[in-house]
């Protein structure tokens, strides 16, 4: 291609994707450096913001190259202050004064498109707070209406592109077949254990079954099943709708959950490791007419043995195994600008005749803050012998949802006594 026709081509480029300034909201883009909660993040920005040398980072993933100038929305300072901006290397400071609500940091060039860091830092105040930012103002040519970011709170979408996307692998079942049991095993690797994460192993289409990351000290093993009755009050729920305990193994709590639907909740404090393989089993059988029987086992490496989390009979619905899939997703809003990854293997379902099947072939999706635009640091695919999921952490090379990926088999059927099983 001639040097000519090249610069046509960029100048036709240039013409159809058009600058256009954006609003970046911090309620729904921005995290406290370090993840200190300090100053704290809200949903109408960074209010009574006080302490010397902290600030925030927000994001924003631009699909072009080109200039770009940040600006800074205040409420009205009540006394002046010396902040910082920094992009990569490149940091300004800027002088905040008591006239103005709008503050021009500089303007920065970006050599390449995708996810850029803008990192704002107090220095220095006259007064006891920095100014209150509720937005970042950027203009230039590098960005375009194509830029992806949380654009409003509208159907509280400030929380959810904070919390970041999340991703799913969907298993293929054999066509014709009774599914009753469903076998995982899940790996987290070291670092990726990161907290807020729910790793989830068996899904099913009335609930879920996994690992969580809930303190800094504290994991879990979780099993739920969902009522029938769609409500996110579990108190609202009819009698003959609920979701009924069956039994449960030792140290495990059960209750009910809402908020996300509502149902039936199980979960077993326990120290899973990271970078070892844990093993999930999932049993789902009718009961009579209009019940099922959804039974979870985890398997306990310190005991070597399979451990009964809970068993919950679902009315409603008489039904074998549905909608087999695992899941990744992070359940701490100041915890989504961390990266974290999962890898799910050697996943098996057994029939009502005692056939084990093999699941290799599966179909990535991603929930809704991916279908938007919002945020587009998710990916997924197939690794060897395994599946993996990866979400949040701004990272460039994303995987388009709603492919098919197939992983190699591994010919080891699940040892598992389930005559033996508690």
């Amino acid at each position: 291609m001639s040097k000519l026709l090249s610069f046509c081509c960029l100048l036709f480029l240039v013409s159809v994707v058009h600058s256009q300034p954006v609003l970046l909201p911090i309620g729904g883009n921005a995290w406290s450096l370090d993840n200190s909660n300090s100053p704290r993040i809200r949903n109408n920005g960074i209010t009574r913001w006080q302490e010397d040398n902290t600030g925030f980072t927000a994001y924003i993933r631009t699909t072009q190259p080109g200039s770009l100038k940040v600006g800074l929305e205040t409420d009205k300072p009540s006394a002046a202050s010396q902040l910082s901006v920094a992009i990569s290397d490149d940091t300004k400071k800027i002088t905040i004064d008591e006239k103005d609500t709008l503050h021009w940091a500089g303007e920065w060039m970006l050599k390449d498109s995708g996810y850029i860091a803008i990192v704002v830092r107090g220095l220095k105040k006259t007064g006891t707070e920095y100014p209150g930012v509720k937005a970042l103002r950027l203009e230039g040519t590098a960005i375009t209406n194509q830029a992806s970011y949380t654009k409003n709170n509208e159907g509280s979408f400030f929380h959810w592109g904070r919390r970041g996307p999340s991703v799913h692998m969907n298993y293929q079942l054999p066509t014709g077949v009774d599914a009753e049991w469903f076998y995982n095993e899940v790996t987290v690797p070291k670092g990726d254990d990161v907290l807020g994460s729910y790793f989830m192993a068996n899904g099913f289409g009335e609930g879920y079954f996994g690992i969580q990351v809930n303190g800094p000290s504290e994991r879990r093993v979780l099993f739920s099943v969902w009522s029938p009755f769609h409500t996110d009050d579990p108190r609202a729920i009819p009698e003959d709708q609920k979701i009924k305990m069956l039994k449960k193994g030792a140290d495990v709590y059960t209750g009910e959950f809402g908020n996300e639907g509502s149902g039936g909740q199980s979960f077993l404090k326990y120290n899973w490791k990271a970078d070892e393989t844990q093993k999930f089993l999932l049993h789902v059988v009718p009961d009579g007419q209009s019940h099922t029987i959804y039974t979870a086992y985890f398997f306990d490496h310190e005991k070597n043995n399979w451990r009964l989390v809970a068993s919950f009979r679902r009315p409603k619905l008489a039904t074998y195994l549905k909608r087999p899939h695992s899941f990744l997703e992070n359940f701490n809003p100041d915890m989504g600008n961390v990266e974290r990854k999962v890898y799910f293997g050697n996943q098996w379902v057994r029939d009502t005749k005692g056939e084990w099947h093999e699941l290799t072939k599966a179909t990535f999706t991603a929930d809704n803050t991916a279908r938007v635009g919002y945020r587009k640091d998710y990916s997924g695919g197939a690794s060897d012998q395994r599946f993996f999921l990866r979400n949040c952490g701004f990272f460039n090379d994303y995987t388009n949802y709603n492919q098919s990926f197939e992983r190699k088999p591994t010919g080891r059927k699940p040892q598992v006594n389930l005559g033996q099983l508690p």
